[in-house]
């Protein structure tokens, strides 16, 4: 996997994927941005965030189970000195659909927390304390 950072102005960056894809990255007026894209460590959560959202839809959907809408909610906390690394993550899924067996959605969260989600994985060996939990729409 690789990727380029390209320096645009002041603290505004263009990431480029491996796959062809850009964003852009900037940090805050008072640290001389202009709020013109996301922050690094917004990317990392974001990253996390649909890494781990991938493998609970993949383990569904290949569960056979009829989900219409699957959201997760993350909340970090960070350290209060530099390095300001993540200390905590919490991610609250939100999973709708017809007639979800909860065993299953309960077994997909899981799986991806211990076994498949790369991202949270990587995070928590890294001492991130990441917890997750989930609640179930029925959709009509």
């Amino acid at each position: 996997m690789k990727a380029r950072i390209k320096w645009v102005e002041n603290v505004t960056f263009v990431g480029e994927s491996g796959s062809g894809h850009a964003v852009i990255m900037d940090g805050p007026p008072e640290h001389g941005g202009r709020n013109l894209g996301i922050r690094p460590m917004e990317m990392i959560l974001l990253g996390m965030g649909g890494c781990t959202a991938f493998d609970v839809m993949h383990i569904l959907k290949k569960g056979r189970q009829a989900v219409t809408d699957c959201v997760v909610e993350l909340e970090a906390e960070r350290a209060g000195s530099e390095p300001k690394v993540f200390t905590r993550i919490h991610a609250h899924f939100v999973v709708s659909g017809k007639g979800l067996k909860e065993k299953q959605v309960q077994r997909a969260v899981s799986l991806s927390a211990e076994k498949y989600c790369s991202a949270s994985i990587m995070l928590g060996r890294g001492g991130v304390e990441i917890t997750h939990d989930y609640e179930i729409h029925e959709s009509d």
